[in-house]
């Protein structure tokens, strides 16, 4: 059963999602908007690949004791994974009661929306605070890139990662862009900020911008990206967002008469603590 959803809005979007009986939607703790009286709400450590998202049932393939005790660890090692990650710790899932039901989603930042539709082929990887909600079919993960491009990085060391089949509802700053790495050459190079989500079969990387060399050196202090762009190689989906959340926050700061960045940017940005 497809989950029925609008995002509207402009500036700040929402998603409105209409649940059918039978139907769950789950997201992460602080994107819930609004409900119907007869939509349930309750709060859970785990995620459905932990069990979180189905309730056991007696005599039916739980495994007694057993299977008791391993959806308690499978829900303890994904809390710690998100706690490790940053994350929010709980989900909340929203199930209709008597007939059709109504919720609301939103993101954290000023931006667009998007309803990603998994069909059980390929998983989806999005930055770390892009995901609202989802069908309690879709199982949500911690996915790490790898020691080395997430020191180089600063961002990126930790995705999240979408499975299953069924809708997922993820959030973004500024504008969306939506391309393919396959119709320029095969690869892009952007900021580390700018990459929202991508396909699985994308590879996802950091590289150093430019060498050790006078234009390296230019590029990484006067250039404002500090020394790593993101690169995403392959043929498939890659959503990107116009604004990033360290653009806004030294904007913010700018405002406030805070900024300490300077005319220069890039290493030469000292941050308020």
């Amino acid at each position: 059963m497809t989950l029925q959803q609008e995002i509207v809005g402009n500036a700040m979007q929402m998603a409105v999602v209409s649940l059918q009986p039978g139907q769950t939607v789950y997201c992460e703790a602080g994107k819930f908007l609004f409900k119907t009286t007869n939509v349930t709400m309750e709060t859970r450590l785990g995620g459905p690949s932990a069990g979180g998202g189905q309730q056991s049932q007696p005599g039916g393939g739980s495994g007694g004791m057993g299977g008791l005790l391993r959806q308690a660890m499978g829900t303890a090692m994904q809390a710690g994974q998100r706690a490790l990650a940053g994350e929010s710790l709980a989900f909340q899932y929203f199930t209709t009661q008597g007939g059709e039901g109504t919720v609301g989603f939103a993101g954290v930042l000023p931006g667009e929306m998007r309803a990603l539709e998994l069909d059980g082929t390929r998983a989806w990887f999005a930055e770390k605070d892009a995901f609202v909600a989802a069908e309690s079919t879709v199982d949500f993960g911690i996915a790490f890139q790898g020691g080395r491009t997430g020191r180089s990085g600063g961002e990126g060391f930790i995705l999240e990662k979408f499975t299953g089949r069924g809708t997922v509802i993820i959030a973004g700053a500024g504008n969306f862009i939506d391309l393919n790495p396959a119709d320029f050459g095969g690869r892009v190079e952007v900021d580390t900020g700018c990459v929202v989500a991508f396909e699985e079969g994308i590879q996802y990387g950091v590289q150093r911008v430019g060498g050790l060399n006078r234009q390296g050196v230019m590029n990484a202090v006067f250039g404002g990206e500090g020394l790593s762009l993101a690169t995403l190689e392959g043929n498939g989906r890659v959503i990107l967002q116009s604004l990033t959340i360290e653009s806004l926050a030294n904007a913010l700061k700018k405002a406030q008469g805070g900024d300490k960045q300077g005319p220069t940017g890039g290493l030469f940005s000292t941050n308020a603590q």
